[in-house]
């Protein structure tokens, strides 16, 4: 059944072995980015996706076995796709300080193109609890990487763990909802956020004496 039955099938995406095979999968994720974004999982279509990638109903099932699999592979898509603009807003040489408030502007500004990832993220958690759920381990493992890195060189305390990290994201998430999808063109800017955030991990909300 096209509509699909809320759980993931146990047929998953299956790799492309040519370049033109890689770009109808890649076409298929982006038009399941709006399909989903604009519609919702459950008002969503296999052949509304197609439709929108400008690809036969038969070659969704070349690389999906239903739109719950495909809904799987969008997130984690968009997991990776999250990981490259941090990734990318980095160069060389950062403090830790630095490193955390490039990859805040580099997410913020990730958002603020793909409105949709808050919309498709937040039905994971009920259409694929598994995928929610490593989305945000993944990204709150990197966070306690960075941290551990900055203590290594002895630019953040020691102690930071888990908690902190998980700290950190809250942040970012929740900025990226108020400033790059709440927020209108004139209101914000990426910069000042991420300036803000920096200034609140630097030093804290207790009263300097």
């Amino acid at each position: 059944m096209e509509q699909g039955s809320g759980k993931i099938a146990d047929g998953a995406e299956k790799q492309p072995r040519t370049e033109r095979g890689r770009k109808t999968l890649r076409k298929l994720l982006d038009a399941a980015t709006i399909e989903f974004g604009e519609r919702g999982f459950h008002e969503a279509s296999i052949s509304g996706i197609t439709r929108r990638a400008g690809v036969a109903l038969g070659s969704f099932y070349t690389y999906f076995d239903s739109k719950d699999a495909i809904f799987r592979a969008l997130v984690s898509d968009m997991s990776d796709s999250v990981k490259r603009a941090a990734r990318d807003a980095l160069t060389e040489p950062m403090t830790a300080f630095e490193v955390e408030k490039a990859a805040l502007r580099g997410f913020l500004e990730f958002a603020s193109e793909h409105k949709e990832i808050y919309r498709i993220i937040d039905e994971a958690e009920f259409v694929d609890p598994a995928s929610y759920r490593t989305h945000y381990e993944t990204i709150a493992a990197r966070i306690r990487d960075r941290l551990q890195q900055g203590a290594d060189r002895g630019e953040f305390r020691d102690g930071l763990g888990e908690a902190h990290a998980w700290a950190i994201m809250g942040m970012n998430v929740f900025l990226g909802l108020r400033f790059a999808i709440w927020g209108e063109a004139d209101d914000w800017s990426a910069d000042d956020v991420a300036d803000a955030a920096s200034d609140l991990l630097r030093t804290g909300i207790a009263r300097q004496r």
